[in-house]
């Protein structure tokens, strides 16, 4: 029986989050605005499966589908919130699971480090994906167990705040979220992403 690890559903994608998705997806490419779910199971191949049973159930596009030797994830996204609880919804059927049965995330790190220099955000900006962080801005880290609520942790941040999204990492053992701005809008932003950790239910991971 495959385990649900995480389900998170994000009503209104933010303009860089979904633009930040677009350079590392690679499916159907969302828009800022667009509902999204993302699902993580094990073992990994039996996402596909949960992909058929998405597209086939009602009006969804696929953004991300990752298969790993563990985990699974699959990302979709549309217009209608309705019509991604329903590919959502029968998902879970299909597993015989509700979505209570989701792993309740853990934060596992939460770092603000001001003022960066120079050659710390050298190295940042060579391994993101998303917008660039400047000398003396601040960075947030985060890492999180499931990986894929650091997608959420990154869409809230966003809402909240002025921030830059340097790069989020959805995928494997661990989530990641890299956050840049001005320390104020940092501060906000990432408690903004903490709480959207904190809110989610669901059962105590192994």
């Amino acid at each position: 029986m495959a385990e649900l690890r995480t389900y998170v559903f994000l009503d209104s994608l933010q303009p860089q989050f979904a633009s930040f998705m677009a350079t590392v997806a690679q499916g159907y490419l969302p828009v800022a605005g667009q509902a999204s779910l993302f699902i993580e199971i094990s073992p990994g191949m039996d996402i596909n499966r949960m992909t058929d049973i998405a597209l086939k159930s009602t009006n969804v596009t696929p953004g991300m589908q990752i298969v790993e030797r563990v985990f699974g994830m699959l990302e979709i996204h549309s217009d209608s919130q309705a019509d991604i609880r329903a590919a959502g919804q029968a998902i879970l059927n299909e597993l015989g699971l509700k979505e209570e049965d989701r792993i309740k995330p853990q934060v596992t790190t939460s770092q603000v480090i001001r003022h960066l220099s120079d050659y710390h955000t050298q190295l940042i900006n060579r391994m993101r994906h998303g917008n660039m962080i400047l000398p003396g801005q601040t960075l947030y880290v985060m890492e999180c167990a499931p990986a894929g609520y650091a997608a959420i942790a990154a869409n809230e941040a966003e809402k909240a705040a002025a921030i830059n999204v340097l790069e989020v990492r959805a995928a494997g053992s661990f989530g990641r979220i890299y956050l840049g701005g001005e320390e104020r809008d940092i501060q906000v932003g990432y408690e903004a992403a903490e709480a959207a950790i904190a809110a989610i239910t669901g059962r105590a991971g192994k």
